[in-house]
Parts: C-alpha cells; sequence; structure tokens
C-alpha cells in the first residue's frame, strides 16, 4: 500500500513537471511572437520614418531650389564664363603619383562661389552637405552679402580680379595697375566686412592673376591679414604658383569647374571627374555656382560621394 502511495505521488508529480513544462514553452513561444512583431513593427516604423525623413529633406531641398532665380542677374554674370578656353574647365595635368593606397579616404573640397543672396545660402544648406560658400562682396546690387556671412562658421571671400575679357565688372575690382597700398586697402576692408575670412579665391581675375606684380602685391595684403589665396585658375597664364613659392607658400588650385556649361548632366559628369582626381591624387578641389542645375546634380549625386570625404576647404589647406 505504502508503495502504491509513493508511486501515485511521484506520478502526480511527474504530471505536474509536465504542466508546468508545456505552461513556460507556451509563455517562451507568446514572448517571442510578441519580439517578433515588435522587431517587425518597430522595422516598418524605422522605415516609414526613414522614408519619411528622406521625403520631407526632399521636399525642403525642392522648396529651397525653386527660390533660386532660374536667369542670373542683368547686372552680373558667374565667373565661369571668363575661363579662357574650354580645357581650363578641366583639371590640371597632373602626373598619376598614387602608388600605395592611402590610409584614409581622398578628401574632395567643394566650393559654391558668387553666393550674396539669402534664397541662394538655403538652396546650398538644404542639401546638407559640407560645401564651401564663398561669398562676394557687398555692392549697391547685392548689399546683404557681408551680412549672410555672419551667421556661418566658415566661408571663403570671391574677390572680383581684372579679366581679359569680362563686361560685367564688379565694382571695387582689383586691377592690375593698382598700387600696393590701394591692394592693402582694398583687403583691409574685406577683413573689416568679413572678420572671420581666411581664405580667398579670384572672381573673375584672368588679366590680374597672369601679372606677376599684381599677384605678388596681393599675396603681400593677404599674408599680412592672415588669408590664404586658392587659385580659380580662370587662366593657364596664372602667376600664383611662382608668386606663392617666392613667399615660401604652398599654391593650392582648382581642380575642376562644376558648371562651366550650365546643364544637369554635365555637372554629373563633372562631379565624377572630380572624385576621380581626389582618389588619383588624395583630394581635389571643384567649384560651382549657386545654379539650380548645379545644387540639383549635387543633391542627385550624393550616392557618388561614399569613396571620398567631402570636406571644407581648410580640411584641404
Amino acid at each position: 500500500m505504502a508503495k502504491q502511495k509513493r508511486s501515485k505521488k511521484k506520478y502526480n508529480s511527474s504530471k505536474l513537471l509536465n504542466y508546468i513544462t508545456w505552461a513556460l514553452a507556451l509563455i517562451a513561444l507568446a514572448l517571442s511572437s510578441l519580439s517578433v512583431g515588435y522587431y517587425f513593427g518597430f522595422s516598418s516604423a524605422e522605415e516609414k520614418t526613414k522614408s519619411g525623413t528622406e521625403k520631407k529633406i526632399k521636399k525642403s531641398v525642392q522648396k529651397r531650389l525653386k527660390e533660386v532665380p532660374t536667369k542670373e542677374s542683368k547686372r552680373y554674370s558667374s565667373a565661369s564664363h571668363e575661363i579662357e578656353n574650354e580645357a581650363l574647365a578641366d583639371p590640371l595635368k597632373i602626373p598619376q603619383k598614387r602608388s600605395k593606397p592611402y590610409l584614409s579616404k581622398p578628401k574632395l573640397a567643394i566650393i559654391i562661389d558668387d553666393v550674396s543672396t539669402k534664397s541662394q545660402v538655403r538652396a546650398i544648406k538644404s542639401l546638407n552637405t559640407p560645401l564651401t560658400i564663398s561669398f562676394l562682396p557687398p555692392s549697391p546690387a547685392r548689399p546683404n552679402s557681408a551680412k549672410l556671412a555672419t551667421h556661418e562658421r566658415f566661408y571663403m571671400v570671391h574677390l572680383p580680379m581684372e579679366a581679359m575679357n569680362f563686361n560685367k565688372e564688379e565694382p571695387h575690382t582689383l586691377r592690375v595697375g593698382d598700387s600696393q597700398q590701394t591692394i592693402l586697402k582694398r583687403i583691409h576692408d574685406i577683413k573689416e566686412l568679413f572678420p572671420r575670412v581666411a581664405y580667398i579665391n579670384n572672381h573673375t581675375g584672368s588679366k590680374f592673376t597672369s601679372n606677376k606684380v599684381a599677384m605678388t602685391r596681393l599675396i603681400f595684403a593677404l599674408n599680412k591679414n592672415h588669408i590664404r589665396f586658392v587659385d580659380s585658375r580662370t587662366t593657364a597664364q596664372t602667376q600664383a604658383p611662382k608668386v606663392l613659392k617666392k613667399f615660401g607658400l604652398k599654391y593650392v588650385a582648382r581642380d575642376i569647374f562644376l558648371d562651366h556649361h550650365n546643364d544637369k548632366a554635365y555637372v554629373k559628369k563633372q562631379i565624377k571627374k572630380a572624385i576621380g582626381v581626389a582618389k588619383a591624387h588624395g583630394h581635389a578641389i571643384a567649384i560651382g555656382h549657386p545654379h539650380k542645375n548645379t545644387l540639383q546634380a549635387l543633391y542627385e549625386s550624393k550616392k557618388l560621394f561614399k569613396d571620398v570625404d567631402l570636406v571644407l576647404i581648410n580640411k584641404i589647406y
């Protein structure tokens, strides 16, 4: 009888353990289902949020681009039209020197010249891409360019210089015949207008930059104000390399003009060239303008930039 009771008790305990095991298994299954459902629900929500964010960004970009005038002002024409021949729109013929892989990604700096209006700044910033803004100095046609620069952490100044052939010269353009005192005063005034300026590149300037005396006076004035010069390279006869070497300074110049032709397909082709130059030499500098097609091409080319680090000019020079 005692054996029978023990056997029955053992059977009941075993049965209870089975119930507990099944109950735990069901609970685990339910929790797993909830986890999977939560994961997929979260992923779906995350994808929807991401998609929604991308749509908002795209909408914002398109809105800002619409604010940029389609045609240039009658009182102003882009410096991209001032270069003296088609070849200058392409990179300098530099020998391939990449014999070993770089430790970091190649760097590409893109300068957007001729910036002078709020709509242009907003359009550029809406791309959410590291682009170096180069402001034209204030003029009657664009009185607010220096004020706009005060809101930027980093910027350049796009300084007007005398061209060989350009009939829409900016006010206060530096000329070949200007004295050292005149150039010193102009750079001092620029520093007053743009207190944080550390880099200047030339607007037009094919005549000025090809004159050794004029460039010597300019580099002297820039040095005195702790400003570096980036050659927009609007002429093959530029004297900037020789003059900078004389001062013991590095010559830095544009490799690619993105929008010598204001056509979106052309700009995209030039973007690919700029990336190619960066890959070949470790870094490259491209110059574009705040045209709708240029900014749209940059926005649509974001995937192309995965192989380079897009940086501001101060990360290269």
